[in-house]
């Protein structure tokens, strides 16, 4: 039995296309408004597709939609019909463009690098796909063989995505018994007290003492409170006796002490 829709569906395919480039040229040549809303009216449909491709779960598709419909505007108003290639090639990547930009300029709370961001919108839309594909979210090294990135790329634009979004300091905390129970605020888990700034202070000031030290000296105290060894244990590894481990030690921390206190 013969297919009759095929060539059918082709002519008009055709047709559609001659008749997009008559009001392309057209409006290109009397800048016709009616022509253009038409126009716009037309490829509105591509504008859509291409904004869903940055659809996400905290982005409202009415805003995308918006953005992609300025672009095709765009689009519109710069596509010249004389250079001889199809409207949709031009267009699509005008649309993109401005897609981009607007999650570049607006979209994310903190300054991101503008190939950093494109690479999270990338594994976001990639994460999506996988996800229908597998049946379950990927993992970092299906995503960097599905996106021909290193693991350490994809990781980096995963931790890149997190700045799209930020929270208010006043923002409630949930407790978990209820909607209208709260836990205080964001703010009120923050400012403690944090430990790394006085084991900063004591690098900073330990550190030249330390790399004044003999080499031995130095591997005996990383052995020992790095690595948290014991004493027997160093011992074993450098080759003495845990006596000598001991002398060791305490040499080592008295020419730390005595520098400190000289300085």
């Amino acid at each position: 039995m013969t297919d009759r829709s095929a060539p059918g569906a082709r002519r008009g395919s055709a047709e559609r296309i001659r008749e997009d480039l008559r009001l392309l040229e057209h409006y290109q040549q009397t800048g016709d408004q009616a022509t253009r809303t038409l126009l716009v009216e037309r490829f509105l449909p591509l504008a859509r597709q291409l904004a869903r491709r940055y659809e996400r779960q905290d982005e409202p598709v009415d805003d995308l939609l918006q953005v992609a419909s300025m672009g095709l505007v765009k689009a519109i108003d710069r596509f010249d019909p004389s250079r001889g290639i199809a409207f949709s090639s031009f267009a699509v990547p005008t649309i993109l463009g401005e897609l981009k930009r607007y999650f570049r300029d607006v979209g994310w709370s903190v300054h991101v690098p503008r190939g950093m961001q494109e690479r999270a919108l990338e594994a976001n839309r990639a994460v999506t796909e996988l996800s229908r594909t597998l049946g379950r979210s990927p993992t970092p090294a299906e995503l960097a063989e599905f996106m021909e990135l290193t693991h350490e790329e994809v990781l980096e634009a995963m931790e890149a995505a997190t700045a799209y979004d930020s929270v208010s300091l006043e923002a409630p905390l949930s407790n978990g018994v209820g909607e209208d129970s709260a836990a205080g605020e964001f703010l009120d888990r923050l400012g403690e007290d944090d430990p790394g700034y006085e084991l900063a202070e004591f690098s900073a000031t330990l550190a030249p003492e330390l790399r004044a030290l003999p080499e031995r000296d130095r591997l005996v105290l990383h052995l020992r409170f790095v690595e948290d060894m014991t004493q027997s244990e160093i011992a074993e590894q450098i080759g003495v006796s845990q006596m000598h481990v001991s002398r060791l030690i305490r040499r080592a921390l008295e020419r730390v002490r005595t520098g400190i206190g000289d300085a």
